[in-house]
């Protein structure tokens, strides 16, 4: 990835960036003094140090120290936290496309590059990460009529989401739990020998020993009946700074990312419930093999 401007942090609202200012939020309500008086005594202005808190700008790594200093941090717990804020001036791949992301499905793909286990539910097409291009490409030229999107803007989408899938066979991949609606494998998009070749790449992603693939019967009774889509993504701690779970809700006229504990442990409570009545992952391979043969087939051409 390529370096920020020198000395300060991305203007990408990464992980690392959040990890940070999430962390010099605790360390200054622990040490006692306000927002406000903290920006008084460095001359800063208070909706400076508020921002640098809440992720929404960068801040230079020789500020940080200065901040770790004043709040008297010890040297052991300094150098994590520098070492934090340093690997926060890494600049994302996402940055190369900044000009066709919006601004919340941007901050979506940082979350989900530095997460280390998604679970999702999904109720209406195949998930973003198992989608060959094929499949992708016809799910992006259905949604032109409405969000008249160009040509380029749909291959510059094209190209995220498969790069995006590169989670899953990187070398710390993404630990990644899939409930899908048995709907999906039912819903033609494009056509026949698309379907074909989409499942036959679901059963060979669920063959990486990170990949869990459920599936959600139609003819069984559903609890919790939910009909929206989402995707719950954790993370492990970085320099011992924790980071929240956050649950992602994307629908036709929503996207939006949510890291409040008890909305996210709602989530957690949701997916696993669906998973208890999803069949289990052999059964869901099984399901989706014979959908492949039965519906899919080739000479049904």
């Amino acid at each position: 990835m390529a370096p920020a401007a020198e000395g300060i942090v991305a203007a990408a609202p990464t992980v690392r960036r959040r990890r940070l200012g999430e962390e010099l939020r605790r360390l200054r309500e622990d040490l006692g003094p306000t927002a406000e008086e903290i920006a008084t005594r460095i001359g800063w202005s208070p909706s400076k140090l508020s921002r640098i808190e809440n992720a929404r700008i960068g801040v230079r790594v020789s500020d940080v120290r200065l901040l770790l200093e004043l709040y008297e941090v010890e040297e052991g717990h300094m150098g994590e936290i520098l070492a934090l804020a340093q690997a926060a001036t890494q600049r994302g791949w996402w940055d190369g496309y900044r000009h066709t992301l919006s601004e919340r499905f941007a901050a979506y793909v940082a979350l989900e590059d530095e997460a280390s286990e998604a679970y999702l539910y999904s109720t209406y097409i195949v998930p973003a990460l198992l989608q060959t291009r094929e499949y992708a490409l016809g799910v992006f030229e259905t949604g032109r009529a409405i969000v008249l999107s160009t040509p380029r803007e749909v291959e510059h989408a094209l190209e995220v989401r498969m790069r995006r899938q590169e989670l899953l066979s990187r070398q710390k991949p993404l630990d990644y739990s899939a409930i899908i609606d048995e709907s999906v494998l039912l819903r033609l998009v494009g056509d026949r020998k698309i379907m074909r070749r989409q499942l036959e790449a679901m059963l060979k992603m669920a063959e990486l020993p990170n990949v869990e693939l459920f599936v959600q019967p139609m003819n069984v009774p559903r609890e919790p009946i939910i009909g929206e889509s989402f995707t719950l993504l954790t993370f492990t701690p970085a320099y011992d700074v924790r980071f929240p779970d956050v649950a992602y809700i994307d629908s036709f006229q929503l996207q939006l990312d949510v890291q409040d504990d008890k909305i996210t442990d709602r989530y957690r409570r949701a997916w696993e419930a669906l998973k208890r009545s999803s069949l289990s992952g052999e059964e869901s391979l099984r399901l989706i093999s014979r959908v492949l043969r039965e519906v899919w087939q080739e000479d049904a051409d």
